[in-house]
């Protein structure tokens, strides 16, 4: 099996209102923004991206309500193409199984 996995921290910039798939899962969605400095072939680096961050089902969504914009977090997750219309895969969401707030 191939590896997919993720952890980053953040400040939360959006979170999406509760919404609920056809098949009953409990979905909400939040954005991101990841600041930090690393240090790339040792020369040090400014990174900075956002990432759409998927938290489904009901063990995750206790969590969420003590979610508000500005919290930081970190997040561990997989990555996944962000919709089944997005064929070439180049749009990713990262798709979280665990969230610690900080």
């Amino acid at each position: 099996m191939e590896s997919n996995q993720l952890v980053i921290s953040g400040v939360i910039l959006e979170l999406e209102k509760l919404r609920v798939t056809p098949g009953g899962v409990p979905i909400r969605t939040l954005l991101l923004e990841h600041r930090s400095r690393q240090v790339e072939v040792e020369t040090p680096r400014e990174v900075f991206c956002r990432i759409k961050v998927a938290i489904r089902g009901p063990q995750l969504q206790s969590l969420v309500d003590q979610l508000q914009v500005g919290s930081r977090v970190t997040v561990t997750g997989f990555l996944a193409r962000s919709g089944y219309k997005d064929e070439d895969g180049i749009r990713l969401n990262l798709h979280a199984q665990h969230i610690e707030l900080k």
